[in-house]
């Protein structure tokens, strides 16, 4: 565990450096942030980080970021709950509440509560109110990397009264450590996706991926705009056992396959996002979830949880080359 910098308000951050068999990788203590991801004979990192603080609070606040306690967006800003409306912040054109706004646990400073070299886990108390949501609610997020080349994220959430939860990964990913993710091939095991309106909202919808872009069901690679991503993928009605759902290649021959237990995965083409010095396109944002926008569509699986039925997930990195 190394120091990483100190916040604008003082406050200390950590890295800690897991490794085991091929792979190795850095947690930093803000956001639970994946900070870099490297795979032994490969000269480059995969996954889009920096080595300085000052950028994760000034434009990166996502990147490789633990997001939630809802991850993606709710178009109206508004979640009811036993009869209670709960108004969140609209930090996105003015009307949708994504990621749970500036008070997300993207930018909480979690505590490390149990570290060994190949593993860390990390808790984070939200009390009753933030991100304007009820119930005092505690989350751990661990991390494990394990021979011959996996991370594995197991996330739980835990409420005292009924609330919603939805946390994703928001790692931004280049096998090849180039300027832009063009070349790459991308494989989704989804049927279905959710299309969005102008605010980059789901409409409501659920469309079969056959015969349109979306198709991702056998491998192969795209252009920059075509399609536009910034959607979710529906791999399921209801989060399930552990399963491969994901491909992502590089030119370079280095692949990451990504298991997860979520009903959906979030793909983002990072034209908005951009690290200081380099270019947009640079990494695709992979994100294991519950699908977006759920309290406002009562055709999409539920994010509530109570005391009685805690939140889970379990997300799985394997890298290749």
């Amino acid at each position: 565990m190394t120091a990483f910098g100190t916040t604008k308000n003082g406050d200390a951050i950590e890295k800690v450096t897991l490794s085991a068999g091929d792979l190795t990788v850095n947690i930093l203590t803000l956001g639970a942030i994946v900070q870099d991801v490297r795979l032994a004979g490969v000269p480059h990192p995969l996954t889009l980080g920096s080595d300085n603080l000052a950028d994760y609070q000034n434009g990166m606040g996502y990147h490789g970021a633990l997001v939630g306690p809802i991850a993606n967006r709710i178009s109206n800003a508004r979640v009811r709950l036993e009869g209670m409306m709960y108004e969140l912040e609209r930090n996105e054109n003015g009307t949708c509440h994504l990621h749970s706004g500036s008070d997300g646990t993207h930018a909480q400073i979690w505590e490390i509560t149990e570290r060994s070299e190949s593993s860390v886990t990390l808790t984070l108390d939200l009390r009753d109110g933030v991100n304007g949501l009820p119930g005092r609610r505690k989350i751990t997020a661990t991390f494990t990397v394990a021979a011959p080349a996996s991370l594995t994220l197991d996330v739980t959430g835990c409420t005292d009264t009924k609330t919603v939860m939805s946390f994703a990964n928001h790692s931004y990913w280049n096998m090849d450590g180039a300027e832009t993710w063009e070349g790459h091939t991308l494989q989704i095991a989804a049927d279905s996706y959710l299309p969005i309106n102008d605010m980059t909202a789901p409409t409501g919808d659920q469309l079969n991926v056959t015969a349109t872009e979306m198709d991702f069901r056998t491998a192969h690679s795209f252009d920059k705009g075509s399609p536009a991503l910034d959607h979710n993928f529906c791999l399921s009605d209801s989060p399930t056992n552990l399963r491969d759902v994901l491909t992502l290649t590089g030119t370079s021959g280095v692949s990451m396959t990504i298991a997860t237990t979520e009903p959906g995965i979030q793909v983002y083409d990072g034209r908005g996002a951009q690290r200081p010095g380099k270019s947009t396109y640079e990494g695709l944002a992979i994100e294991p979830q519950r699908w977006p926008d759920a309290p406002n569509n009562s055709t999409f699986p539920s994010i509530a949880i109570t005391p009685d039925a805690p939140y889970r997930q379990t997300t799985r990195w394997t890298f290749s080359a």
